[in-house]
């Protein structure tokens, strides 16, 4: 019997179907918890430094030895808890969003998709992000500022800050923090972004290879910490601010003042351990995104 007329199968040349919003938010949350749980540490070491002089003058490694001498080891990670709701929140939508952005945006080919666009993009997802995630950035801040052995639960710093402050508490630092989100997503995917492709073009490497994505997520890393360190330092101030002292009346005065009293280097203080965060969190976390996405079916970004 002639085997001619059989048809070949269909499911080896079918597209997988790409998933739709929710899965991407999904697998951008899942990727960021996994990492901010490695990377934690190195957060509280910078917030420490960033709003004491004392822990400024120690430098890094001084912090941590000072921190786990007087508090324990496991005071490296206080407000990871808080830090897991702020990444399921904030980091889920401002990954989870970019390529949503991007088309909206216009990048539907390589012609007119330019940095410009990308980095517009990357900072209406991290605009987006912040809105949701807030509450819990500032739960966290102060929860990893407070010393001391015990450590803090988030309930008791939330209850806390309900008391003193209102709901108005807990989007305290928002101007900062919206603004902080989108110069960082906006650098952070525009550079990876248009570092990968530059890579791909360069290397004749594929976009879903690993070595692409790494080098691409450490450039993303460095140029992220050039441009944010400014915003976190106002960030970090104006959500650690005493519950009944207000120090700064927004993110501009807190600019102003910074530089005035402290000098304008002062908004770089801490560029080492934001760089040692941003360096292993946007390279493990980008990683993670990609193969997440590379098993639902999706395309590289």
């Amino acid at each position: 019997m002639s085997l001619k007329r059989q048809q070949p199968p269909t499911i080896a040349t079918s597209a997988a179907a790409a998933p739709g919003l929710l899965q991407q938010v999904g697998m951008a949350g899942s990727a960021a918890v996994i990492t901010v749980s490695f990377i934690h540490p190195i957060d509280v070491v910078k917030t420490r430094i960033q709003i004491s002089p004392e822990y400024a003058a120690l430098g890094m490694g001084g912090t941590v030895k000072r921190v786990v001498g007087s508090e324990g080891v496991l005071a490296m990670w206080k407000g990871v808890n808080a830090a897991w709701l702020r990444e399921a929140s904030y980091t889920s939508l401002r990954l989870g969003l970019y390529e949503p952005c991007k088309i909206a945006f216009g990048c539907t080919t390589p012609e007119n998709t330019t940095f410009l666009k990308k980095f517009a993009a990357g900072s209406a997802a991290g605009a987006l992000g912040s809105l949701a995630g807030n509450p819990f950035d500032v739960l966290k801040t102060k929860m990893m500022a407070a010393e001391g052995k015990g450590a803090p639960s988030i309930v008791g710093t939330a209850k806390d800050l309900m008391k003193h402050q209102g709901i108005g508490g807990f989007y305290r630092g928002i101007d900062s923090n919206v603004m902080r989100a989108m110069v960082l997503n906006g650098t952070k995917m525009a550079c990876y972004d248009t570092t990968k492709g530059y890579v791909v073009q360069y290397t004749g490497l594929p976009k879903t290879s690993l070595v692409a994505q790494f080098i691409s997520a450490v450039a993303a890393g460095f140029f992220m910490t050039c441009t944010v360190s400014p915003f976190d330092m106002v960030r970090t101030r104006l959500m650690n601010q005493p519950a009944d002292a207000k120090l700064y009346s927004n993110a501009g005065d807190c600019f102003v003042k910074i530089i005035k009293n402290e000098g304008p280097l002062t908004l770089w203080r801490g560029f080492l351990p934001i760089w040692s965060r941003f360096a292993p969190t946007t390279t493990i976390q980008l990683i993670i995104f990609e193969q997440l996405r590379s098993l639902m079916g999706m395309k590289s970004m």
